[in-house]
């Protein structure tokens, strides 16, 4: 058990306001950027699935709080709760495969049939879409920088001559790898967000940068670990299925439609709320 200082409260209250002020900055409510196929129809009628009455969906465990399992090994999360809506007006359940995050970015996950859609806090970027079709966005982020409380690391400069941890396949480790010459670190690749973050704890690496999400989630619950900075990367997540296919396409009509009720309504707002803390920006 961890016996934490007068200091560590601090640091852990103050890491949880930032938290606050940066989740709240995270939903999406832009004009959506993927519209359906020509002469498309958001229809559940029209969705054919890979297994008759379950609405299989892909994701990459653990990314907390998006998709991980909870206490009585039950997969739950943000993404969870977001996929769980379009089951719902399919009239299906939502069974979720675990599998590596570089099969579902590259497609495929789709072209093998282990599932319909992915929910795996994906950022869209145009060399994903080559391979994978997108919804609309549906969660703003950006990269954030974790290190031990009080290692006097402020920024990626302050890593010179020391080791940063990246998730493999992530758009943070693709932004770590573009800084690196500038800055002078050493990159260490794991291969899931939790082995990554644990690292910093453990020594292995100076600091870490994934996902703001994620990373302000790990430090509320470990204070001795704090958010350091964060890097404006623009970044927002989308659901996938598999690209040039009708019947993904129809499958897609539907999670869009489901996504702009959602967020019109109230449900959008009280899934944020139930995992972040704070209302969704409107």
């Amino acid at each position: 058990m961890i016996h934490r200082s007068k200091r560590s409260k601090a640091v852990l209250a103050t890491v949880g306001a930032v938290s606050l002020l940066a989740l709240s900055a995270c939903a999406n409510y832009s004009t959506p950027s993927t519209t359906p196929s020509a002469g498309a129809s958001a229809s559940a009628a029209s969705v054919t699935l890979v297994s008759p009455g379950k609405l299989t969906v892909c994701t990459h465990l653990s990314y907390k709080p998006f998709q991980y399992k909870d206490d009585s090994g039950k997969v739950v999360g943000f993404d969870v709760d977001i996929m769980d809506l379009v089951a719902k007006k399919l009239g299906v359940t939502q069974e979720i495969v675990d599998i590596d995050f570089a099969q579902v970015t590259s497609g495929a996950v789709f072209a093998a049939k282990k599932c319909d859609a992915a929910a795996a806090a994906v950022t869209i970027n145009d060399a994903r879409k080559q391979a994978i079709l997108f919804s609309d966005p549906y969660f703003n982020a950006t990269q954030a920088l974790l290190t031990k409380t009080g290692s006097g690391i402020k920024d990626l400069a302050g890593l010179k001559g020391k080791k940063l941890g990246v998730q493999t396949d992530t758009t943070g480790k693709e932004y770590a790898e573009k800084n690196k010459e500038a800055n002078g670190y050493e990159i260490v690749v794991f291969d899931d967000m939790p082995s990554e973050l644990a690292a910093v704890l453990a020594g292995r690496v100076d600091a870490a940068v994934n996902d703001n999400g994620v990373v302000y989630d790990y430090a509320k619950a470990n204070p001795t670990s704090e958010v350091v900075a964060e890097f404006a990367t623009g970044e927002q997540y989308g659901l996938l299925a598999q690209k040039d296919s009708p019947t993904a396409q129809a499958l897609m009509d539907v999670i869009n439609a489901e996504l702009k009720a959602a967020k019109a309504g109230t449900a959008y707002n009280d899934i944020y709320k139930k995992w972040f803390g704070v209302d969704a920006p409107m």
